[in-house]
């Protein structure tokens, strides 16, 4: 008799019981059946230390490697490009006396003075106080000569011209090269050149007449008008006052009008000149530029 345990029990079994086991698959009833491989015993895989490996799920680290080391960046660096024609490059380009430097200066100094006029005769303009500072709006291209040269005078002066130009439109930046722009440079190669002050003065004195004149036609183009007529009859009309309030039955002709209108004209422009000169030599003195400028004894003496 077959007895079944269920607990700490025996249960008795009748002698026909046999246990379930699924018998093996037929053949005969699937064909194309295709029969399964047997199954492999399990292997503990902490106990077997030659199928498992760290090594097999570890993720690979990445190392980076420059390119070219800091000896080769210094070999590049030193290195001539090209055969016998190339530039050699090296650390003394970037010194304060490198050729490189110097033109980087430049143009930042350029710039800077450029930015710094057109702003301030934007600004004048816009606040209508030009009158007020109109004796600095050539210091910038002054400044720009004197440490530069002539030829770095000249781009401030476009420069400023150009800003003026998109900021304010084509009259005022007109204007600005005129009465200011032009003046500036004059006193600036000048200067530079090292011509006394008489000569220097006489010839910004002619420049700076030019300019008021071309003003003065840019302005009756625009507003259909001619000003210099104007200007030349009431000087017409306030001589021949004066002389018939003095007893005298004399009208003065047209060309003594014109003569009369400009030697005022070279009179105003000149003090204005004279004005700059001296305002202009005290600012580079005090920027320590004194050495490149050529002085009278009586000015020189009082810095």
């Amino acid at each position: 008799m077959a007895f079944l345990s269920q607990g700490h029990h025996c249960v008795p079994l009748p002698l026909a019981y046999k246990p379930y086991r699924p018998s093996a698959p037929s053949l005969l009833f699937c064909p194309n059946r295709v029969p399964l491989s047997p199954l492999k015993p399990f292997k503990n895989i902490w106990s077997v230390h030659e199928s498992f490996s760290l090594s097999e799920f570890a993720t690979p680290v990445l190392r980076f490697r420059s390119r070219i080391s800091v000896g080769g960046a210094e070999e590049c660096a030193h290195r001539e490009v090209g055969d016998g024609g190339g530039i050699l490059l090296g650390s003394e380009d970037l010194g304060d006396e490198s050729e490189v430097f110097k033109k980087t200066l430049r143009l930042v100094e350029c710039a800077m003075f450029a930015s710094v006029a057109g702003l301030a005769y934007f600004l004048s303009n816009s606040l209508a106080i030009e009158n007020y500072f109109s004796c600095f709006f050539s210091l910038p291209i002054v400044i720009s000569s004197m440490r530069w040269g002539v030829a770095a005078g000249r781009k401030t002066m476009v420069a400023t011209t150009m800003l003026l130009l998109t900021l304010s439109g084509p009259v005022k930046a007109s204007t600005y090269m005129l009465m200011h722009g032009v003046v500036g440079l004059a006193i600036g190669t000048l200067w530079r050149l090292r011509f006394n002050w008489v000569t220097s003065i006489a010839l910004c004195t002619l420049v700076r007449a030019m300019g008021a004149v071309g003003y003065v036609l840019l302005s009756s183009f625009l507003i259909r008008e001619n000003i210099l007529a104007l200007i030349t009859i009431n000087i017409h009309a306030s001589l021949t006052y004066i002389l018939t309030a003095m007893g005298v039955n004399t009208i003065p002709s047209m060309n003594a009008i014109y003569l009369i209108f400009g030697s005022l004209l070279l009179l105003n422009c000149g003090f204005f000149v004279l004005l700059l000169h001296i305002l202009y030599a005290i600012f580079l003195a005090k920027l320590g530029l004194k050495a490149s400028l050529t002085l009278p004894a009586w000015l020189e003496n009082a810095i």
